[in-house]
Parts: C-alpha cells; sequence; structure tokens
C-alpha cells in the first residue's frame, strides 16, 4: 500500500521524530531532491526518518571539512562553502546548501 507524501507530511514525520536534524530549508531541499529521485527511476521511497537521517546529513561546512578531513588551510572564510562542495561532490550526492549548512549524502 502506497501514500502520497506531501511536504507538510514529510515536515510533520521529522518533527515528530527527529526535529532537530535539519532545518526547514534542508527539509524542503531534501523532501525536493527525493521527489526528484523518484521521478527520475521510478522507485518509491519509504518514509522512513530514522533511515534518512542515517543517509544524509544537514551541517556547517567547517564541521564537513572537520568530519571528512578536507584541508582548509589557506581558504579564505567566504570561500569555506565552496571549497567543502567541491570536495563533497567528488565523493558523494550534495543536495543543496543554505547560507550556513550543506545537505548531503553521508558516506
Amino acid at each position: 500500500m502506497i501514500q502520497n507524501v506531501y511536504f507538510n507530511d514529510f515536515l510533520d514525520a521529522f518533527q515528530k521524530v527527529r526535529p532537530d536534524n535539519f532545518s526547514y530549508d534542508g527539509l524542503e531541499q531534501l523532501f525536493n531532491y527525493l521527489e526528484s529521485y523518484e521521478d527520475d527511476t521510478g522507485e518509491q521511497i519509504d518514509l522512513d526518518v530514522i533511515a534518512l537521517c542515517c543517509e544524509y546529513s544537514e551541517d556547517a561546512p567547517e564541521d564537513i571539512a572537520s568530519s571528512y578531513d578536507i584541508d582548509l588551510d589557506g581558504v579564505e572564510e567566504g570561500e569555506i562553502l565552496e571549497h567543502v562542495l567541491y570536495h563533497l561532490a567528488k565523493d558523494t550526492s550534495v543536495i543543496g546548501h543554505t547560507d550556513d549548512t550543506i545537505i548531503y549524502q553521508v558516506y
């Protein structure tokens, strides 16, 4: 049995189970990414908040750099986001970013 999930349903599910894992903008980008994935592949995704929180993350670029050993030496403060996005894109799926965070597939 399949149920269509709209953004408000998606948002509510995260707020009930994991309210602090993603920002509103991060959830919106993740939802759009997952919908596009379903459209592109024809594969339907179960709304499993815990699984999605294990597979995707939203973090500050500096935290990602620290977690994944991305060298920031010599990188200007205004260029950190782009530098981290570049390195992430080589190894994983980048879902999107806000002014302060990057939404990406954990690897």
